[in-house]
């Protein structure tokens, strides 16, 4: 029952994601301001299993066999770079041999919307603590 909710509920944001990025409204096209766009996406489409703070503990995670990645963890970020980040949105979590369940956002999001996201996340693990 567990994995029907989260697969349920991923399917339920792919297609309110899809239906977002055929809006050509819903991406900004001002670089200026991908970091507020970041925010905006990672918050609506990343928290559910990453966390409000990027922590890998929002609420899919504590069902799913594989934990989220925490993107506060400055030295496993370090590790990642801008190109990988984009990569595991675009293709998933199996394009790098990460966890399947780590949906493909590429049919989803534009580039400048993927690129917006991985600001985010650099901005969620250069953070101080």
């Amino acid at each position: 029952m567990k994995r029907l909710f989260l697969v349920v509920s991923l399917l339920a944001f792919g297609f309110i994601a899809q239906a977002n990025a055929a809006d050509p409204n819903a991406a900004d096209p001002n670089p200026a301001n991908h970091g507020d766009h970041g925010t905006v996406l990672y918050r609506i489409y990343c928290t559910q299993c990453h966390g409000v703070h990027g922590k890998g503990n929002g609420i899919n995670a504590a069902q799913m066999s594989v934990q989220p990645h925490d993107h506060t963890d400055t030295k496993s970020m370090s590790t990642r770079t801008d190109a990988g980040l984009f990569k595991v949105v675009q293709q998933g979590g199996g394009s790098i041999d990460k966890s399947i369940l780590m949906p493909v956002w590429g049919g989803n999001f534009t580039d400048a919307d993927i690129h917006a996201l991985v600001g985010h996340v650099r901005e969620l693990c250069c953070k101080k603590k």
